[in-house]
Formats: C-alpha cells, sequence, structure tokens
C-alpha cells in the first residue's frame, strides 16, 4: 500500500510527516527552515528531508501515492505557487508545487500552512464531527482558518480569517503588514516576547533576565510560561494580558463567524491555561450569550503534528479527486 506525504513549512521549522493511507503515522523529520537564505536554499532543504525520511524507512519516491504542503503566506493553489511569505528572504511567485512535482515525481497539492492546521483537527483531532470551527495558531505570529457549514472559507481573494491583523487599536505596535495594533503583534510568541520587553525596560525585577542572559534574542514564549510557573510577576502578568487581547478576539470571532468550536493551536497554546484563563474571563463578560454558550473554547488535540496530518490527509483526498 502506498504512503502519504505531509508537509508543514514553518520560518523556523520544516516538519515533514510520513503516513498510511488510513493517516497512521509512520515518521517524521524536522529540520531548521534557514528562511533567511532564500527560496531556493529552502526548496532543497525540504527535498533533501524528505529523501532523507523516506531512505529512513526504506521506501523510494515510487512508494508515495501524493504529498500534501501547507505553506504560510499568500499563495495560487491552482498554479501551486507561493505568491508571498512575509518570514521569508527572495520568496516571490515560487512555484512549489511543480518544483516538487518534477523534482519527485509524485501529485503535490498546496494550500495555506494554517488550513492544514484545521483540517488536521477536523478530521483528526479536536474537531472531529464539528462543522462550524475557526481555529487559531499561536506561533511567531498569529493565523486563523475558518471552516463554514462543512467547508473551508478562503473569499474572494483567500484572505478569509486572516484575524492576526485585526486592529486592537487606532495606533499600536507596527505591524509588518504596514499598519499598526494588530491583533497578532499582541498575540503571538513575538508579542509576547515585546510585552515582557517593555516590562522590563521599566527596570523591573524578573527571573527571565537571568535565563535569556539580558538578549531578548533569547527569549521565547516557552520561558515565559515556565517562568509563570516560578511564580515570576513579570511573566504572569504577560500571560495574563496576553491572554484578554486573545479573549477580545474571541470575542469578535464569536460574534462575527458563531462558531460551534474554536480550537487554540500553534507552540505559544502550550502555555494552556495560564493564558486561556483570562481569555475565557473576557469571552463570558462580552460576548453574546446565545453564541457564547454554543461555543467551545478548546486547545487542539494534535500539537504540531496538526498541520502534517491535515496536509497528508488533503494531498491524498485532492489528489484522488484529480
Amino acid at each position: 500500500m502506498k504512503k502519504l506525504l505531509g508537509v508543514d513549512l514553518g520560518g523556523a521549522t520544516i516538519k515533514i510527516g510520513l503516513f498510511e493511507s488510513d493517516l497512521k503515522k509512520i515518521a517524521e523529520k524536522k529540520i531548521a527552515t534557514e528562511a533567511h537564505k532564500g527560496s531556493n536554499h529552502v526548496l532543497h532543504l525540504m527535498a533533501s528531508g524528505i529523501q532523507s525520511l523516506l531512505e529512513e524507512n526504506d521506501l523510494s519516491n515510487h512508494d508515495i501515492l501524493s504529498m500534501g504542503m501547507g505553506i504560510p503566506g499568500l499563495l495560487d493553489r491552482e498554479k501551486g505557487i507561493s505568491i508571498y511569505s512575509p518570514n521569508f528572504t527572495n520568496w516571490k511567485n515560487v512555484p512549489i508545487g511543480l518544483w516538487f512535482e518534477n523534482k519527485l515525481q509524485i501529485p503535490v497539492i498546496i494550500d495555506n500552512d494554517v488550513r492544514m492546521n484545521l483540517y488536521g483537527e477536523w478530521k483528526q483531532g479536536a474537531g472531529i464531527q464539528k462543522q462550524n470551527i475557526v481555529l487559531f495558531t499561536l506561533g511567531a505570529n498569529l493565523g486563523a482558518s475558518v471552516l463554514i457549514n462543512g467547508a473551508m472559507y478562503y473569499g474572494c481573494t483567500e484572505n478569509a480569517g486572516d484575524i492576526g491583523h485585526m486592529h486592537l487599536y487606532p495606533t499600536g505596535r507596527p505591524c509588518y503588514c504596514g499598519s499598526s495594533g494588530c491583533l497578532g503583534r499582541y498575540v503571538s510568541a513575538t508579542g509576547m516576547i515585546q510585552t515582557v520587553q517593555e516590562k522590563l525596560s521599566q527596570k523591573r525585577s524578573s527571573i527571565l533576565k537571568e535565563w535569556s542572559k539580558n538578549d531578548m534574542r533569547n527569549m521565547t514564549a516557552k520561558m515565559i510560561s515556565e517562568a509563570f510557573d516560578a511564580d515570576d510577576a513579570v511573566a504572569k502578568e504577560t500571560l495574563q494580558e496576553t491572554g484578554v487581547y486573545l479573549g477580545y478576539g474571541l470575542v469578535n470571532i464569536i460574534h462575527l463567524y458563531n462558531p460551534e468550536m474554536i480550537i487554540i493551536g500553534g507552540g505559544v497554546a502550550e502555555a494552556g491555561e495560564r493564558l486561556l484563563h483570562s481569555a475565557r474571563k473576557i469571552v463570558e463578560k462580552n460576548a453574546l450569550d446565545l453564541p457564547q454558550k454554543n461555543c467551545t473554547i478548546t486547545l487542539g488535540k494534535l500539537g504540531d503534528s496538526a498541520g502534517i496530518a491535515g496536509a497528508a490527509l488533503y494531498g491524498y483526498e485532492n489528489t484522488l479527486k484529480k
């Protein structure tokens, strides 16, 4: 029986999953993206990682039925082109689908990375049997995707669900989109680290100074959660404030999309109730009663495997349709 491949391209990490046709995971590989080195370098890194994973499992390209790929940023899905991705150097109009089909001689299907995460959680994780879901991925940035009445919602330019650019303030932290005050500048690993930095600039004491060696480039979201558990005041305030920002974002999503479930995924979501406690309070206080009571806010079940699982299944199903 032929196998499936799922690839999740992240700004920091490339995740590659090898699956049986029933989506049982056989093996997984993670490699650093090295996004600053440009598209050609990243494509060859991905190809090398795929070939290595196959060889480690005594497989060849001929043993693969299809490959789905979750790609961040703007896409032309039909042509398999990654139009633009903000976290990558020299990354415009990259023909990623055709490049891999020529390289590997297997069918390749691409879609946005956050939609692949939602697809995985919908089919295999927290969202099974649900028909109206919004998924947040809290990583270096804030991504989101939307399922309405059992169908992925794309919008006229396939930008639907770009919740990270929902405006919190008329002015605020500058965003790479060219605007300022966007939700993702506050609710993300990048946002949390900036919140910590602002607090430390007030000459406050924190164990995070020692842990990061006084260099914000060493700071991580996981470190902030661990400092929270160590009863560090700066970390506790940061997660509480980030949760409040997230809560207002959730209120707007409940009012806009009326989902039966909101799934919180991504690396920052590992903070769990440290983050969600204050978010839930904001939702309870500010969201309309009926849609709020019919919406479950939960963490994803698949963790960082959601993207590769969703990509593998999405690639498989769409290959069968061709």
